[in-house]
């Protein structure tokens, strides 16, 4: 079993639902879907065989693939039987946004995404038991498609009109940017993975983002022409503040699973930083924390919102899902170091690093003043302003108190970082370049 998180480890579902249709319902899993009674009886019934997709348009997975992950393992910790898909023929293509047209990697590149990808999620699927999980990659059932043979056995199955339609080929035909007839066809291609997995494993369901419902229904109405069976598909919501802010590689503000992209102190701080209107259908979407624990979470957040319990428990969990308790236990406790509640010479050097790089920062050189640091990382608009700030004792240097106006930064943590605070919650970091 690669799940070795014991956050992952349940194997039952939440015994407050009848079953795990309610339960993904419940936990604000799906936005749109095929024929819902269908698949509501359909996911109460003997195991089935279902898949999610993952192409390979970066080297890690991010925090809306998270969503799908965790779907994957919800349904197999209900009995069903999942395939993770990676595209190494989709990715070649690329599925097409609604701004412009994606830039195509070489081949070697996109193999080494899929196998990246491929790695991570292993890390949230059982691969052992009478529902292990298997992982699959279009790229064998394509590799050796000419393109004849696609125009006939796809292609023939699809309508121009229809395919027109999809909201992000619409979106780009509106654009100066357009489309090209190789991101136009992609969806063939998403709708051949059903076809094939449904002929090789007998998959009956696909799960996905809802961005990519045209994709999801190109796909169940492809097998549905051609095997003359009905499968079903369900579209997650796309994971939205309360405010409108998305998050994604498309927006620039990607959370990523991997820790040298998102370093678990940055990944932690973001989860801990949720707002009361968004933490709990985060800890819905996000941990596997059981409905009564949910709601007495949100009675928490309604009567005592100051104490942040929920958003605390929601870092810890999805932090420890992703990077693992030893992990999350160092960003709390750099946290903490950080404003004067703990050891800064304790914290390993990755880890100060990954913290002081969420703060603003500036670089210097040995022997710099700390009122020019205070200026130059903008605490104080000035030389005088910082010198009063000194003299007010009112800044700290690696949480040790200033008394000098004409002290010198010389205490280096793994001789090259500061630590720099101005009162109790204004913080900054230096890189002193030796």
């Amino acid at each position: 079993m690669n799940v070795s998180n014991p956050v992952l480890s349940p194997q039952t579902n939440d015994a407050a639902f009848d079953d795990i249709w309610d339960e993904l319902v419940w936990r604000g899993l799906v936005h749109v879907s095929t024929d819902e009674s269908a698949l509501k009886e359909l996911l109460a019934g003997e195991p089935i065989t279902y898949y999610c997709g993952f192409d390979p348009t970066a080297e890690s997975l991010h925090l809306g693939h998270l969503v799908q992950l965790l779907t994957l393992r919800r349904l197999q910790l209900a009995g069903h039987k999942p395939l993770g898909l990676v595209g190494g023929s989709t990715g070649l293509v690329g599925d097409p946004r609604p701004s412009a047209e994606r830039t195509l990697q070489t081949k070697e590149k996109v193999a080494e995404w899929v196998a990246s990808l491929g790695a991570q999620i292993e890390n949230y699927l059982s691969f052992e038991g009478d529902n292990r999980a298997r992982m699959v990659n279009n790229l064998d059932w394509t590799s050796n498609l000419t393109a004849i043979d696609f125009l006939r056995d796809v292609g023939k199955h699809f309508r121009v009109g229809a395919m027109l339609k999809k909201d992000a080929v619409s979106a780009r035909l509106n654009s100066d940017a357009g489309i090209s007839f190789t991101e136009f066809s992609y969806q063939l291609l998403q709708a051949l993975d059903f076809l094939e997995l449904y002929r090789r494993h007998g998959c009956v369901l696909q799960t996905g983002g809802s961005d990519q419902w045209g994709n999801l229904v190109g796909g169940t109405d492809l097998v549905h022409r051609v095997e003359g069976v009905s499968v079903h598909a369900f579209g997650t919501p796309l994971i939205v503040n309360s405010d409108g802010t998305k998050f994604g590689k498309s927006e620039g503000n990607a959370i990523w699973l991997n820790p040298s992209m998102t370093s678990p102190y940055a990944f932690y701080q973001f989860w801990v930083n949720a707002a009361d209107a968004d933490v709990i259908e985060r800890l819905k979407v996000f941990t596997f924390l059981s409905r009564a624990e949910i709601e007495d979470y949100a009675a928490t957040v309604a009567n005592e919102p100051f104490r942040r319990e929920a958003q605390k428990r929601l870092a810890w969990e999805v932090t420890s899902l992703v990077h693992g308790e030893a992990a999350t236990q160092a960003a709390i406790d750099a946290a903490g170091a950080l404003f004067g509640q703990g050891d800064l010479t304790a914290l390993d050097e990755a880890t100060l690093e990954a913290a002081l790089a969420e703060l603003p920062n500036t670089a210097s050189t040995p022997g710099a003043s700390v009122a020019q640091l205070l200026v130059d990382t903008r605490l104080t608009k000035s030389l005088g302003e910082g010198r009063r700030a000194i003299e007010q004792g009112g800044v700290y240097l690696n949480n040790a108190k200033v008394t000098a106006v004409d002290a010198v930064a010389d205490q280096l943590l793994h001789d090259r970082f500061l630590v720099l605070r101005r009162g109790k919650k204004t913080l900054a970091g230096v890189t002193v370049n030796l």
